[in-house]
């Protein structure tokens, strides 16, 4: 199928696109797909971005005020425009009310990959954590391979800056497959990816038996004669449909597909791929901690299954950056001034994860770790594991939970991961007051955490270690 017939969803052909939510970085992707395609784009933001001021520079028409009268001329016939938006638009948005009510098909982000995937082979990559990354590592490897892909990712790419990767020839897509709002379950994947299923979500899945079922039913999707890449030791019951190829992988010595000869020095991460009739050895991972193991063997059995050769697994994991906010070493400290890292890490698990990783990276260095809650309803459900999760670092800082599209619920606050946190130092300090904490302190190792918004301190806390370096040189 062409990729002009992605936009046949009745008997009309979509030439023109409007987003709701222009700014989210899972529509950015979307927006500059349909831009290459000769499409036209514009849409609705509440508010201005670097991102954002950069797709207008690229074509994109965006408002940022939520008013019909903004809607641009070419934007507002039933008959070629195809309106677009993420679930994180209130439901009283007055521009989605005057499509809604004026005959205009209006459908959700997720929808629109959904027919992505029905016209191209999609590898989707699902799972509680690590997609991004291994979405992101998948398309470096097929990017420089005879094999290409276009992938939307949902994270920057380091490798490209952006968060879409274009081929004008390759039949594959690799995308995210978010099961936020059951998103996923309107994909229709070639090869299907389950990183993890630790429970998130209950606000939408109720519990983790749904959260579960959730996955399963992802996993019925996918295509005759395709394959599912399941990381071992997951609860998960799949219900691939006959003709779906199952195969394990871990970044242990157990599945069909996993890592063996691990090997950490100088900086370095390197293992051996062992797959069914394949051997890698010594494939070095180009962000280099622990975690990426498991998503290097499910990126590199994906891309292989989707014809990569062992060389275009090997140059792509090698020259992989990482993408922005995934374990982003932003400052490495080896000159033993401060390090400093982001991470997204947003469940119980990835933080474990996260803190493990660094203090591998760093051994005997102290860590203290910023943790900002991302949502009441996570917080209440989790904060004990959060709790336990966080105390394996040495000092923890806590601002207050990011509601993001939640409002807040009585009784629930970042006290309440911060009581049962054991670690030998801790304390709370609401977000404003957080960079004249930096700038008193001194840290080692000093790493934000989370899927709020303290990413947006980085570069004040980078201006102020950078600062402090250069003083105690001079000094």
């Amino acid at each position: 199928m062409t990729q002009e017939n992605i936009l046949h969803p009745s008997d009309s052909a979509f030439r023109n696109l409007y987003f709701v939510g222009a700014g989210g970085i899972g529509m950015a992707n979307l927006e500059r797909y349909f831009l290459s395609k000769g499409h036209n784009v514009a849409g609705y933001d509440k508010t201005p971005s670097e991102l954002t001021r950069r797709l207008e520079e690229e074509g994109v028409e965006i408002t940022y005020t939520d008013d019909s009268n903004e809607i641009p001329e070419a934007f507002r016939s039933p008959a070629d425009t195809l309106v677009v938006f993420t679930p994180a638009i209130p439901a009283d948005s007055k521009i989605l009310g005057w499509y809604r009510e004026n005959g205009f098909e209006v459908i959700k982000r997720a929808a629109l990959l959904g027919k992505i995937t029905r016209s191209t082979e999609a590898i989707c990559i699902s799972g509680s954590h690590g997609k991004t990354t291994t979405c992101s590592m998948t398309a470096n490897i097929l990017r420089g391979s005879s094999v290409g892909c276009n992938a939307f990712l949902g994270g920057i790419l380091r490798n490209t800056g952006s968060n879409l990767v274009l081929s004008e020839t390759s039949p594959w897509s690799v995308i995210e497959a978010d099961e936020y709002d059951r998103s996923f379950h309107q994909l229709s994947p070639s090869i299907a990816v389950v990183t993890s299923t630790d429970p998130d979500h209950l606000d939408i899945y109720g519990d983790e038996a749904g959260y579960l079922e959730g996955f399963a039913h992802f996993t019925s999707l996918i295509r005759e004669g395709g394959t599912l890449l399941l990381h071992t030791g997951l609860k998960l019951r799949p219900k691939t449909p006959d003709g779906v190829k199952t195969m394990t992988y871990s970044g242990g010595n157990e599945g069909d597909w996993h890592a063996e000869d691990v090997k950490f020095g100088n900086g370095t991460l390197s293992f051996t791929l062992i797959g069914p009739d394949v051997r890698i050895a010594d494939i070095e991972v180009g962000v280099p901690v622990e975690i990426n193991i498991d998503n290097a063997v499910a990126a590199a059995a994906a891309s292989i299954t989707a014809g990569a050769t062992p060389d275009d697994v090997r140059r792509g994991l090698a020259s992989f950056k990482g993408a922005k906010r995934r374990f982003e070493v932003i400052r490495d400290g080896k000159d033993g001034s401060t390090a400093l890292i982001d991470d997204y890490a947003h469940s119980p698990n990835e933080v474990k994860a996260s803190i493990r990783s660094v203090k591998k990276l760093y051994p005997g260095r102290k860590l203290t770790v910023i943790f900002q809650p991302h949502l009441y309803t996570r917080t209440r459900d989790f904060a004990p594991e959060f709790a336990e999760a966080l105390s394996h670092a040495d000092e923890v800082i806590m601002p207050e939970i990011y509601p993001a599209r939640e409002l807040p619920i009585p009784g629930v606050d970042s006290h309440l991961i911060l009581k049962d946190v054991t670690s030998p130092q801790k304390c709370f300090c609401e977000r404003k007051d957080l960079l004249n904490l930096i700038k008193n302190r001194n840290f080692e190792i000093l790493m934000t955490l989370g899927a709020a918004d303290i990413d947006r301190l980085l570069p004040d806390i980078d201006s102020i270690l950078d600062e402090r370096k250069h003083m105690s040189h001079d000094a």
